[in-house]
């Protein structure tokens, strides 16, 4: 059985995000500059990557992304966080 398209484009990106992921939790870890940078570019790279894959998926319908919020939404979500900090 050959493997979809658009499969194949939804599991590259999951693989895509995971090393972002990763990416992240080393970066900060890690005391030697020169690793810190290297895997700074790594994770650059792989921003570029993703948001190319995105771009794609966006035109060929395979990913559409929720609506908006409205602002009743957003203002909800706002106070749900100012709640918590006072």
């Amino acid at each position: 059985m050959q493997m979809q398209e658009k499969t194949m484009v939804a599991d590259t990106l999951t693989g895509i995000n995971g090393e972002l992921v990763r990416f992240g939790e080393m970066i900060p870890q890690t005391e030697n500059k020169e690793l810190k940078q290297t895997l700074k570019q790594f994770r650059n790279a792989c921003e570029q990557s993703q948001e190319e894959l995105y771009q794609i998926a966006r035109e060929k319908s395979y990913y559409v992304p929720a609506a908006k919020a409205t602002q009743a939404e957003i203002d909800h979500v706002k106070s749900l966080f100012i709640e918590k900090t006072i």
